[in-house]
């Protein structure tokens, strides 16, 4: 006699309620194949990592799972996942600043590619930007610190327990201020060798009015710009590590007992 594979109502629903919680945190996650890649990645991904964290799963009593406790629960998870997801979305954010900045400064805003994440025209600095601070994503092991605070969740924030409150809110309103900070720390040592770079010039056309650099303006200092992106994006990563920290403390501090 066979028998009959049966899974638990209360399984099924600490399952959907996971997954919920993980697509709030992908919406804003930067993925280096956002949008570039198959459209299924992402939902496996989801998947997957919610069958890793299965340990971890909520006990949900079916027997209060009605339709308005169903909503408010579904409110609450896809609430949490999105405000996880924004906080490590604006790592990828002040590195576009940064670079869109520097686009306007150097020229490069002339200039416009498809960018893989969002099949949308943009600037050729801001587009390998997104690449590069999907990049860093993982390279700095920030995916694991997700994943943790995300497990952590689970236990401290059962079903339809979270809610935005006014402090996490001031964080998420500090940490969005923070990444301007990020991105002008970025930006200003090239925007001030541009700018030392325009005045040179301009003082060489004044102390020789023969002397015509209009048309050789912008190729030097487009030469430049290359030339101080190397040091300026070699550290990038030290810079992006200390807004990380920050980004990580926040987590930890709201949602890992």
């Amino acid at each position: 006699m066979h028998g009959e594979l049966t899974v638990p109502a209360s399984t099924l629903l600490g399952f959907a309620l996971v997954l919920i919680r993980l697509i709030g945190i992908f919406v804003f996650i930067p993925m280096p194949t956002r949008g570039a890649g198959p459209s299924t990645a992402p939902i496996i991904l989801a998947l997957a990592c919610t069958i890793a964290l299965f340990p971890c799963w909520p006990s949900v009593d079916a027997s209060q799972a009605t339709l308005g406790v169903m909503f408010g629960w579904i409110l609450s998870e896809a609430s949490l996942g999105l405000a996880i997801g924004l906080m490590v979305s604006f790592l990828a954010e002040a590195m576009t600043i940064g670079a869109q900045i520097l686009g306007q400064q150097a020229g490069y805003a002339y200039a416009s590619v498809v960018d893989p994440l969002t099949q949308a025209d943009s600037d050729v600095l801001p587009a390998a930007t997104q690449i590069l601070a999907g990049l860093f994503l993982f390279t700095t092991g920030l995916h694991r610190v997700i994943i943790g605070v995300l497990a952590s969740t689970l236990t401290t924030y059962p079903p339809g327990r979270f809610q935005l409150n006014q402090q996490l809110a001031t964080t998420l309103i500090h940490l969005s201020a923070n990444t301007f900070n990020f991105g002008l720390r970025l930006a200003f040592p090239i925007i001030g060798l541009l700018l030392m770079t325009d005045l040179a010039l301009a003082l060489v056309g004044r102390l020789n009015a023969q002397v015509h650099l209009s048309m050789q303006a912008f190729p030097i200092k487009m030469m430049l710009n290359l030339i101080a992106m190397v040091a300026v994006f070699a550290a990038a990563p030290v810079l992006y590590q200390a807004f990380a920290a920050q980004v990580i403390q926040a987590l930890r501090s709201y949602f890992v007992p």
